[in-house]
């Protein structure tokens, strides 16, 4: 026997009853970034992985570990998008985006790509809304950003259940020095680290402050930290921000361990995280990448951005139990008819109803049927009322409508009427 299709792990299928939530989470927050001025972007899935490999940085677990990279016909080697901000970049630049000094505020949604071991909160393809900022080089921009997001979770009722994590990369010069007195004592302590931590301190030594092994940590307090090498105008940068988060009321903490799992960021760098998911807490993220433009050859152009895991976001959402009833709203109505010139004059006066009645939720039964089996098919489908259409109601021009869900007793209604009815029936429910 042929073995069964399935999807491939890691990448899962976003079922009808799922989508709900997810179209809710999208258009939620493509309103706020409405109200806030950007714009969408839409990117492509494959890019050359020349692209990573320069924009997130070699020796980071990403491009060395968990990229889908592929050579295609032309011997070209292509990888799948891991992340949103590299193509963004590579976007701005060869669009002429951001020369001249333009301000760009851009947004983007879709699937990105990695090669991890799939739990819950963590897939192979995820979903990412991702924002980014050019030319803005302030912390005034860096506090919009974060103010945004605070305002998405006060809009989907999340306020109470992230906390916002902050703290200052510096410079690179800075982070430079900084990493060679981490370095020098790491290296007095490498038989103690753990394996991936002995492995990251020749690739990319920063990466171990954030280590989830205990022995790790506790090599890890009396380590060099960040905030004393900080340069004057990062520390500057950084109090700027806190200032006008603590004018607008945002609470946050200071992690100095935080430092992001991509190359390009410097200075400000932010998580906002949560205790509701258990190890997958981090729920958005990002900071600022002022030197990555530049990276790739463009001219010396500040950068800020986050991006947020949809899944992630979801889970979070109905773990709370904070996804709105209505988006699971069944139909209005159902219309059944009975015989063929009921069946052709039912979808005729359904497209009527759908002109007339915005926001109507009517479905009409397909596939014709005795009276009883149209009517355990519209039980079935959850809606409030039955319309019913035969030869005795098609001569009359009137439609029978049934209550499915109390006692009422079925009406009789004239076709010139239903409208108004329904209309009435939808402002009551």
């Amino acid at each position: 026997m042929s073995k069964t299709l399935q999807a491939i792990r890691g990448m899962n299928d976003i079922l009808p009853e799922q989508t709900p939530t997810w179209r809710y989470l999208e258009s939620t927050f493509a309103s706020l970034l409405d109200a806030y001025g950007y714009r969408e972007i839409r990117l492509p899935i494959l890019e050359f992985t020349e692209l990573f490999a320069r924009g997130i940085g070699e020796g980071t677990d990403v491009v060395d570990k968990e990229m889908y990279t592929f050579r295609d016909r032309n011997d070209e080697s292509l990888t799948l998008r891991p992340e949103g901000t590299a193509g963004t970049v590579r976007a701005v630049l060869e669009h002429g985006l951001t020369g001249g000094g333009q301000v760009q505020k851009l947004w983007y949604t879709g699937p990105m790509f990695r090669y991890e071991k799939p739990q819950k909160g963590r897939y192979r393809q995820f979903h990412q809304i991702g924002v980014e900022v050019f030319n803005l080089p302030g912390p005034d921009i860096d506090a919009e950003l974060i103010a945004l997001t605070w305002r998405l979770w006060k809009a989907l009722g999340l306020g109470d259940s992230v906390t916002l994590q902050l703290n200052s990369l510096g410079s690179s010069e800075a982070r430079g020095v900084y990493r060679d007195a981490l370095v020098a004592y790491l290296e007095k302590h490498f038989d103690a680290l753990d394996e991936d931590s002995q492995r990251r301190l020749k690739t990319n030594p920063l990466r171990i402050l954030d280590s989830k092994n205990a022995m790790t940590q506790a090599l890890l307090a009396d380590a060099p930290t960040l905030a004393d090498y900080l340069d004057d105008d990062s520390r500057a940068h950084f109090e700027g921000l806190k200032a006008r988060l603590d004018a607008m009321g945002i609470t946050y903490e200071i992690n100095p361990k935080l430092v992001r799992g991509l190359d390009y960021y410097g200075r400000t760098v932010f998580e906002w995280v949560t205790d509701k998911l258990g190890a997958q807490g981090t729920v958005c993220a990002g900071g600022r990448y002022d030197g990555l433009i530049s990276q790739f050859g463009g001219k010396p152009t500040p950068g800020v951005g986050f991006a947020m895991g949809v899944e992630r976001l979801v889970l979070l959402l109905e773990t709370l139990e904070r996804v709105p009833e209505a988006l699971n709203a069944p139909a209005h109505a159902y219309l059944c008819a009975f015989g063929e010139e009921a069946e052709r004059a039912a979808m005729a006066l359904a497209e009527s109803l759908r002109n007339e009645v915005p926001g109507l939720r009517l479905l009409v039964n397909s596939g014709s049927g005795s009276f009883k089996s149209q009517f355990k098919k519209a039980d079935k489908s959850g809606a409030v009322y039955a319309l019913i259409l035969g030869d005795d109601e098609l001569a009359q021009r009137v439609v029978g409508c049934k209550p499915l869900r109390d006692d009422r007793e079925q009406q009789t209604i004239g076709w010139d009427a239903l409208a108004a009815h329904l209309a009435t029936c939808i402002e009551q429910a």
